[in-house]
């Protein structure tokens, strides 16, 4: 089998787990049966971007986008599981199909278990945000580490898992603290959020989706976006990246943020103070956690799920 994922120019910790995921949940998956497609973590159930005239096996995809594909023909699909009961429901699938997303299981594996806390208060905010946004300038004020999700995914995922609370506009962000048992927030940076999978996900481990609304940070973070920046509304335009440091090295980036001196610098502070001030108050409102008993309920279903694919696959 070869694992499916989204593959960004610029970087997602949240996809390109999937790299190495499949090796811990279903050893040996690359050895056989080459003609199968194991689609795994990630809102990518789209007939865009899945390929036609080859089997699929799901294993807790998402939907979220475009239009659902039509998963009727056995010989191109085996759907053992999706992200959460709102995808189920859009591909006609039995309830107890609906499990949670794969990378709650990522606190099985060894290496990410017993691991010190070091990061008090954290953000993480989505790809897009880290991409033409300033949130490392605006985290310095707030007193918050600043996590890019674009770093590389291991690394990511142990600072996760090392931080106290976790402030996630990044929805991956929010599974991977929820899984580790790290109290988090959710906020967006867009009102008009497709909010479908972050309740799909939500309601697979019995929590609910209900984001504090942060600015955007950069009137190239607006332009990206389409929405407003003090008051302006910006729409098809060309975004350009500002004030956002590239990750060379593929580690990942909790740097300090770029020296803003200068008039320049002054201004883009300024213009971004609605954003430390919401931020700010986010850091401070009340962090969410699914129950336990939930949780593990899920991730032992996934683990009987599984054990089924060994079965009839290797």
């Amino acid at each position: 089998m070869k694992a499916y994922y989204w593959e960004s120019h610029h970087g997602n910790f949240g996809d390109d787990l999937n790299l190495w995921l499949w090796d811990a949940l279903l050893p040996g998956f690359r050895d056989v049966h080459p003609e199968i497609l194991l689609v795994g973590v990630g809102t990518v159930l789209n007939p865009a971007l899945l390929p036609a005239g080859q089997k699929k096996l799901v294993v807790g995809s998402g939907y979220g986008y475009g239009t659902p594909p039509d998963i009727g023909n056995p010989a191109e699909w085996d759907v053992r599981a999706v992200r959460g009961p709102l995808t189920a429901a859009k591909l006609g699938l039995p309830p107890e199909r609906a499990i949670t997303d794969p990378a709650a299981m990522i606190t099985d594996m060894p290496e990410f278990q017993s691991l010190p806390k070091v990061h008090r208060k954290t953000f993480i905010p989505h790809w897009e945000s880290a991409e033409f946004g300033m949130w490392e300038a605006v985290c310095e004020p707030v007193g918050l580490a600043y996590l890019d999700p674009r770093g590389e995914a291991k690394s990511v995922i142990r600072h996760i898992a090392q931080s106290e609370l976790i402030i996630a506009e990044s929805m991956h962000g929010a599974i991977l603290a929820d899984a580790f048992r790290v109290p988090w927030i959710a906020v967006s940076t867009s009102r008009s959020i497709n909010n479908f999978k972050w309740n799909d996900w939500a309601s697979s481990v019995g929590t609910t989706y209900e984001p504090r609304y942060v600015p955007v940070s950069t009137r190239a973070e607006a332009v990206a976006k389409r929405s407003r920046f003090w008051g302006v509304r910006f729409d098809g335009e060309q975004p350009a990246p500002e004030a956002t440091p590239q990750n060379p090295g593929g580690e990942v980036m909790t740097r300090r943020p770029p020296s803003q001196t200068g008039l320049r610098g002054m201004a883009k502070q300024f213009l971004a103070s609605p954003s430390v001030l919401a931020l700010w108050q986010a850091g401070r409102a009340e962090p969410r956690l699914s129950p336990d008993n939930v949780l593990e309920e899920r991730k032992e279903q996934f683990r009987t799920m599984l054990d089924g694919i060994r079965r009839d696959y290797f």
